[in-house]
């Protein structure tokens, strides 16, 4: 009925205004989208400048038209270009063309598109690709879906030369792991939610708020050049339809948790108790937890995961949409294997039964809207919240076999247990405002500017480090620390905005140019602070707990008031950091024919303050200051060799900077007892990147390429276990240069396609790299010598993070019905990677006295998703995660100088289950 009223209004419109002229009008529907209306499509008068586009309910029309006989062109990016010739336009008349448009990748060469792209969609996204002059591959959401990704991290390994670490949600891309890296939202960066790594977790964002995830892997002028191996862009959920309300919920077990008596004895921390509806709220303060609260773990009742979402969007007039979408997930993992650590290649730490228990409760909220004021000025809002409760109990020693800390006599008969219990909430808001304005046919003007606001806390940490056997339970005598409970908190506060500015030169069918120029800025600042509380006895076996599972009994006020036990306080560690990054830049790109040449140059000051003061550092306080002004050029060739084939070649210089946390040399010691500190005198690398890429689009929703790339990196960064016997982890540039070079293939082929058929889709893409770097040695300006990288004979090796391969592959079977049926199998592998690189322990004997680099073994993991429509509003699904459950392994090359025989020993190994799950969705 409204679109009967709207184009009765359009038909008086034309005959009060127009007398002697005509009207074309109608309706644009999306076939792809069950024929919802197709709002901000181009429509025109071919061979005109004549033009206009389809409102938010897909409606058009063209008024003021001359009688006659009218060439008319319907295009959207991503979808088939339609013509409908002959249209004739009478006087005093409305013409009425109603058009279903339908998914293609063809582009359409002799216009220049302005509109929006539907980017869950796999065909726009191809087009996209096909259509970009820089190296950038992207994955929808409505792929995500058919591939049963659950967040972002996963979503990005569905791309080529894409490989990511178990649990944490840290990503590879071609090799080159998180300093490597960056992370934007709506191409505004992200601050970190974790002391130890430079981008966000990306499993914190769920594929319910994505609409795509964009990978660049070349550089432009107008992206951060703090990057090697490329940008992610997590560009987040718009409303597609006039309006949405859907709901979802989803349940699963994971197999280790239900096995082996684990799911009546799941453990969470007694943290867990102040956690209300996913929110945590402690009125306890740490110093005083150590009476007033329990040391003992809790038992979590029906540790089954669940989910739940709802999301609402409506429009508001032909102006305003909104979206709002809302959920929360709760998941249980149990893992059980082995731990060994070893210096100097003889046994140090050994934990034969490492126990861990995980519950995770993740909330994330989206709210979006746009509005749009006319084809010409378009603002967005958005609004995002995640918060994040992760509670792990973790367990070594219980069977009596494990040598944690060298305390004990062998005589005394003793063993050590080991038990650390945290809870981490992370919360993160990021509020950006953005908008793009078109001045006439040759300008246009984007910017945006974002608020983000980030606390990563551990409120309450505890660990029990005590010796036993049968007849006693005594606490660890060393340190006064074994038995403790700390705080640690992160601040993060950031500002940054971008504008970019696009001037068109020349406009014409074969012959373009046009220039990008802008700026970006960005303000980052971190606070971050730790204090540690431990309670030792006055004398060794003063007060003795009855059993390792109720160290708790004796930590009470009375054993204080009686001197059995005492405090002891460190005082507090902390380091604030700031980041001030300011750019700008100039782009510049001619098109001539089949040829696209693009040339660049991005001038960045970066600024890195850090100031400490912490426990192990030397006076305790110090800071440091670097600066870096560097200019950064991008160069990238293309040349299309027929409508579906075409070759690129992209060259850039980018720059790797330090991390706050790889800087501040405050020590962060893992459950295991690994201590991992930062260096202040690590600097920042230079990157040197080449790409050569063969793209063919055989039809509008396949693929074929094949890409080699060439990364040379001066100054690496690296993660060492550092010189001495403490058996550090720290950052080092450990070599002078590293090399990064391989080959990817890519192939998105329909194995069986049509309109009333069944489909069956296979995608693959598979990557194969060489890596190196050189081990150097070390010097003062004097000429003496400092320190050395070199250990058994060795003066290269392999670079930190790097997979020789990495496949991904999925095929794809759907029913192609009314109500179709859907499976998916997907499989990921990468190869061997180097964890930590190895280092002499002793300088003057890095030949015996050394630990060999630690090596993170490959796995595949296989997913089963089962979909089925069952109505029209009503989905459901199963699903099959890490069907496999692979055992993930650490391993290093141990070789005592005793025996002189090397061999491969496991320093970390365990599984995390198999998820089997169920999913239904109802859209009303």
């Amino acid at each position: 009925m409204k679109t009967i009223l709207k184009l009765t209004f359009y038909f008086v419109t034309a005959i009060t205004f127009a007398q002697q002229n005509g009207t074309i009008a109608g309706k644009l529907t999306d076939t792809q989208y069950n024929n919802e209306p197709l709002p901000f499509a181009n429509v025109f008068i071919k061979g005109t400048t004549i033009g206009v586009t389809s409102d938010f309910d897909g409606l058009y029309k063209i008024g003021n038209l001359k009688p006659g006989i009218y060439n008319l062109v319907f295009s959207y990016v991503g979808y088939e270009t339609v013509e409908i010739p002959h249209v004739e336009v009478t006087a005093n008349n409305v013409t009425n063309i109603d058009v279903p448009m339908k998914a293609s990748a063809a582009a359409l060469d002799e216009v220049i598109i302005k509109t929006q792209v539907r980017r869950e969609s796999e065909v726009a996204l191809l087009l996209e690709q096909k259509k970009a002059t820089t190296i950038i591959e992207s994955i929808g959401a409505e792929q995500l879906s058919k591939l049963g990704v659950s967040n972002a991290a996963g979503a990005t390994t569905k791309i080529s030369g894409v490989s990511k670490t178990d649990g944490n949600g840290d990503v590879f891309v071609r090799g080159l792991g998180d300093r490597y890296l960056s992370t934007t939202l709506n191409g505004l960066p992200i601050p970190s939610d974790n002391i130890e790594r430079k981008n966000i977790n990306l499993n914190l964002f769920p594929t319910r708020l994505i609409e795509s995830i964009d990978i660049s892997k070349t550089t432009s002028p107008k992206l951060s050049a703090d990057q090697a191996s490329g940008n992610i862009d997590i560009n987040t959920k718009q409303l597609s339809k006039r309006s949405l309300l859907s709901a979802s919920a989803s349940t699963s077990i994971n197999t280790n948790v239900t096995s082996n008596g684990v799911f009546n004895n799941f453990k969470v921390s007694p943290n867990y108790r102040d956690v209300s509806f996913g929110f945590y709220n402690k009125n306890t303060a740490t110093s005083r937890a150590i009476v007033a609260q329990s040391w003992n773990p809790q038992i979590e009742d029906f540790p089954i995961n669940k989910s739940f979402s709802l999301s609402v969007g409506k429009r508001l007039g032909d102006k305003l949409s909104l979206l709002f979408t809302a959920g929360q997930s709760e998941n249980f993992e149990y893992s059980k294997g082995a731990f060994a650590q070893y210096r100097s290649n003889y046994l140090d730490d050994m934990i034969p039964d490492a126990i861990n228990w995980k519950k995770e409760v993740a909330t994330s909220g989206l709210f979006h809207l746009r509005f749009r004021a006319n084809d010409n000025n378009n603002l967005k809002f958005n609004s995002l919240l995640i918060n994040k409760i992760e509670d792990e109990v973790f367990e070594g020693g219980r069977a009596g076999e494990a040598v944690i800390y060298e305390e004990t006599d062998p005589e005394e008969g003793l063993s050590q247990f080991i038990r650390d219990q945290n809870l981490k909430k992370t919360l993160l808001s990021v509020t950006q405002l953005s908008g793009e304005h078109n001045f006439g046919e040759k300008n246009e003007v984007q910017w945006a500017a974002g608020y983000n606001y980030l606390s990563a806390d551990e409120p309450n940490r505890i660990r029990n480090e005590v010796n036993f056997n049968d007849q006693i339970v005594q606490l660890g005598r060393t340190g006064g620390f074994q038995q403790r409970k700390s705080v640690q908190k992160i601040e993060g506060i950031e500002y940054n905005a971008r504008l970019n500015g696009v001037f068109k030169i020349i406009d014409q069918e074969k012959d373009q140019f046009y220039i990008n120029a802008g700026a970006t800025h960005r303000n980052k600042s971190r606070d971050f602070g730790s204090q540690f509380f431990g309670v030792e006895e006055t004398i060794t076996n003063a007060v003795n707990p009855s059993s390792i599972d109720d160290i708790s009994e004796i930590f009470t006020s009375q054993n204080f008031n009686n001197g059995l036990l005492k405090r002891n306080s460190l005082s507090p560690d902390f380091y604030r950091g700031e980041l001030n990054s300011t750019a700008g830049y100039a782009n510049f790109t001619g098109v001539r024919g089949n040829f696209t040449l693009q040339a660049g140059l991005r001038f960045q000051t970066d600024n890195i303050f850090v100031n400490w003061d912490v426990n192990n550092y030397a006076g305790r306080i110090g800071d440091v200051s670097k600066d870096y002004n560097r200019i950064f050029p991008s160069f990238n060739i293309k040349y299309n060799l027929s409508e579906k084939h075409s070759i690129r070649f992209a060259n850039s210089y980018t720059t790797t900077l330090p991390e706050f946390k790889e800087i501040a040399p405050f020590e962060y010691v893992s459950p295991v007892g690994q201590v991992t500190r930062g260096n202040p005198n690590i600097e920042a690398s230079l990157n040197r990147n080449f790409d050569l890429k063969w793209e063919f689009f055989p039809s509008r929703d396949q693929l074929l390429s094949l890409t080699g790339f060439y990364k040379l990196i001066e100054d690496p960064i690296n993660k060492v276990q550092d010189r001495g016997s403490a058996g550090v982890f720290s950052y080092f540039n450990a070599g002078d240069e590293a090399t990064v070079y391989g080959f990817e293939v890519e192939s998105r082929i329909n194995l069986i396609s049509g309109d009333e058929q069944p489909n069956l889709k296979l995608n693959v893409n598979a990557s194969r790299m060489w890596h190196k770097q050189d081990l150097k040695e070390v010097y003062d300006n004097a000429g003496n010598f400092v320190r050395t990288f070199r250990y058994k004979g060795l003066t290269e090796t392999g670079l930190q993070g790097a997979s020789d391969w990495i496949v991904n592959g999925a095929l794809n079977f759907n029913t192609n019905t009314n109500n179709p049926f859907e499976a998916t199998l997907s499989a990921n592998y990468a190869s061997d990677r180097i964890y930590a690189l190895g280092a002499p322990e002793f300088q003057s004997s890095g030949d015996v006295n050394y630990n060999d680099a630690i090596v993170e073994n490959g796995v595949v993991t296989l997913d089963l998703i089962l979909k089925k429509k069952l109505t029209k509003n009503l989905k459901i699904g199963v699903s099959g995660k890490n069907i496999l459950n692979p055992q993930i392994k650490r391993t290093q090359l141990i070789k005592p100088s005793t025996t002189n025989i090397e061999t491969k020993e496991t320093v970390l190994s365990y599984t995390r289950g198999t998820r089997l799950g169920l999913n239904i969705n109802y859209t009303f």
